[in-house]
């Protein structure tokens, strides 16, 4: 794997097929939930840098997420308007049959020449199981199955003769055509902070996705991370969630990220809040998502304020390098107003990033990373 100072830094952002936006606020929001919308946000995202996109899971409407689209439908009609973006679905196992998602995802990398990628979501939320009368498995259960899911992914998209014996899944002589066209398989996302996710990302997955985090906190899941990938010769690459509001002055984008906060939509949150807060304490180890979120932190509610991508052009792009110093190969970014957002962070943060990015690889000295603990920024800010 290329040096993270020689390979440039990868930028994807979070598709709004789920109403109510990137934080759960009631500060205005110019976004939607709707095709037409996210068709001309996929074209503008791809000719302002980005290179991939999520779209988020979410079946049954909740916690200020009234409408949403299914996202491996969502995801394909986005790749069928883009040219150049990848575009990862979200998906749960235990809702989807590896076999059947395996299809699903090999015909979309053939229409779209190579570009359908899925982040495999172990589950968080208790209700969409039951209240469809599915299974509800305990944590570590749930990433057991993942990650019998994913090795029946990559056997499905990789042999002829699929096999497959676990305790969840089995798979027997089975063959699917087309193959998908990227090699040697569509990259496989997974995020979590737990142990058993950290452990998972260090046996089977392409990508591990962080929760927003700042410069300790990623460096920490990046050197665990590692070790598991070398414990089982297995690489793995590394995604961080941060909210992004890059403003003129430092002063307009404080002031943008004290509105949200203080105009939060405190039933919504709790609701989430309360809902998510088992993924943290049911781990033995207490390093399950959202285990140390506060209120604040799930105004954005993937921890997104934490990452500190919120300034000057010059100030996000500072952070951005340093995380990717400490391992980034990828920030998946939110945004408050996604075309004007997206389109400001394509002409005004990229470019400052590459530039940097081209110091950094001719050895040229960069400035010190800005003295904020991205986990405070709410407090420094009020």
């Amino acid at each position: 794997m290329p040096g993270i100072e020689s390979e440039p830094l990868k930028f994807a952002y979070w598709v709004p097929n789920v109403s109510g936006g990137l934080v759960t606020s009631d500060i205005e929001q110019r976004t939607d939930w709707g095709y037409e919308y996210n068709r001309d946000l996929a074209v503008l995202a791809e000719n302002s840098g980005f290179e991939y996109a999520l779209s988020q899971v979410r079946y049954t409407a909740s916690y200020g997420a009234a409408y949403q689209h299914e996202s491996t439908g969502f995801s394909l009609a986005l790749l069928l308007a883009t040219q150049r973006l990848k575009v990862i679905a979200a998906i749960h196992p235990g809702l989807w049959h590896p076999g059947v998602l395996a299809k699903f995802i090999a015909s979309a990398d053939v229409i779209s020449g190579g570009r359908a990628a899925v982040n495999v979501v172990s589950g968080w939320f208790k209700d969409e199981f039951t209240n469809l009368g599915e299974p509800w498995l305990e944590h570590d259960e749930r990433y057991r199955r993942s990650e019998e899911f994913i090795r029946v992914l990559k056997e499905l998209w990789t042999s002829d003769h699929a096999e497959f014996t676990g305790d969840f899944y089995r798979i027997h002589d089975f063959d699917i055509k087309p193959k998908p066209v990227g090699r040697p398989h569509p990259e496989i996302f997974q995020g979590g902070n737990s142990t058993a996710a950290r452990k998972l990302a260090g046996r089977v997955s392409d990508w591990y996705f962080s929760n927003g985090k700042d410069f300790d906190g990623f460096s920490e899941q990046v050197a665990e991370v590692r070790g598991y990938a070398a414990e089982n010769d297995h690489a793995v690459r590394f995604g961080l969630n941060g909210f992004v509001i890059a403003r003129e002055t430092e002063s307009e984008a404080k002031a943008v990220l004290r509105e949200i906060v203080e105009k939060a939509n405190t039933e919504a949150v709790e609701g989430f809040r309360n809902a998510v807060k088992q993924a943290g304490s049911s781990t033995s180890d207490k390093k399950g998502m959202w285990a140390d979120s506060e209120f604040k932190d799930l105004v954005q509610y993937n921890d997104g304020f934490r990452t500190g991508l919120i300034g000057t052009p010059e100030q996000i792009a500072d952070r951005a390098i340093e995380y990717k110093k400490r391992g980034a190969n990828l920030l998946l970014l939110g945004f408050l107003h996604y075309l004007e957002d997206v389109e400001y962070f394509g002409k005004h943060v990229l470019p400052v990033i590459r530039q940097k990015e081209a110091d950094l690889e001719r050895g040229a000295a960069t400035p010190e990373p800005l003295p904020v603990a991205a986990g405070s920024l709410p407090e420094k800010f009020a």
